[in-house]
């Protein structure tokens, strides 16, 4: 009886081990990563398409609202003329300025090398240069104060990590990074309320702004996307397009006023 109980036992520990070890059927306890998306490395400087258009504006040109400077003797001295509110600028040509263009979707099937030179913003006249960006997630964000005076860049963003930065003397220069797409991020200054601008994060370099002439211009390889045009007044609209190498397609974008 007491070895049948001792035999019990030997078996008992060897079953414990056996599970304990995995039993039977190994399992590796390393997994394979799987294959990210656009992991096919894509150098856009090779892209030999494009997409090219304008912003056209509908309806009577806005008035703008003049921008009250006076709290600050160092803004009001920037400006020898009245300095307007920057949410619509409508071009003389009925075009439409500060549009974030963009490739929303199609572009994820590659991935594609962080720039290093920065993309830069300056706080010039007591006004934000550019008024909308495009920047890369983790390409260097130079942001520098041009004006003797204080200002901070305070962006809010949604999905990314915010920042309050001073920058109290001039020619001070602080480099941020995003580490998150993100399309638009407002940035404001807390110094001087009427400062803002956007910021457009992405993981790919295919974007744009429209400027003084409406117009846009992207540069991309041979396949079908979905563009976006973000406006912070208007909203945003998307329109797919196809595009050939060696050839420039044309994509125009109307804006209603309101």
């Amino acid at each position: 009886m007491h070895l049948q109980k001792l035999s019990y036992c030997v078996l008992l520990l060897a079953l414990v081990f056996v599970v304990a070890c995995g039993g039977g059927k190994e399992e590796s306890t390393t997994t394979t990563p799987a294959k990210p998306a656009g992991a096919n490395a894509y150098d856009p400087a090779k892209a030999t398409g494009s997409i090219t258009g304008k912003i056209k504006f509908d309806g009577a040109k806005p008035n703008l609202v003049k921008i009250q400077m006076s709290a600050d003797a160092v803004c009001m001295k920037a400006h020898t003329t009245p300095v307007v509110d920057q949410s619509v600028m409508v071009n003389d040509d009925g075009t439409l300025q500060n549009v974030f263009v963009y490739v929303k979707e199609g572009a994820d099937k590659w991935s594609y090398a962080t720039p290093t030179e920065p993309v830069v913003i300056d706080q010039h006249g007591c006004l934000y240069h550019p008024h909308v960006l495009g920047i890369m997630v983790n390409q260097t964000l130079a942001i520098k104060n041009s004006d003797p005076t204080l200002h901070n860049i305070h962006p809010q963003p949604k999905v990314n990590t915010p920042f309050n930065l001073a920058q109290p003397m001039i020619n001070m220069q602080t480099n941020k990074t995003f580490d998150k797409v993100e399309v638009m991020i407002p940035v404001k200054c807390d110094v001087h309320r009427w400062m803002e601008s956007y910021i457009g994060v992405l993981n790919h370099p295919f974007y744009s702004v429209s400027g003084a002439d409406g117009s846009y211009t992207i540069k991309l390889p041979a396949g079908t996307y979905t563009i976006e045009a973000w406006h912070e007044k208007y909203g945003a609209q998307t329109q797919s397009i196809t595009v050939a190498d060696n050839q420039a397609a044309t994509n125009d974008f109307t804006f209603k006023a309101m």
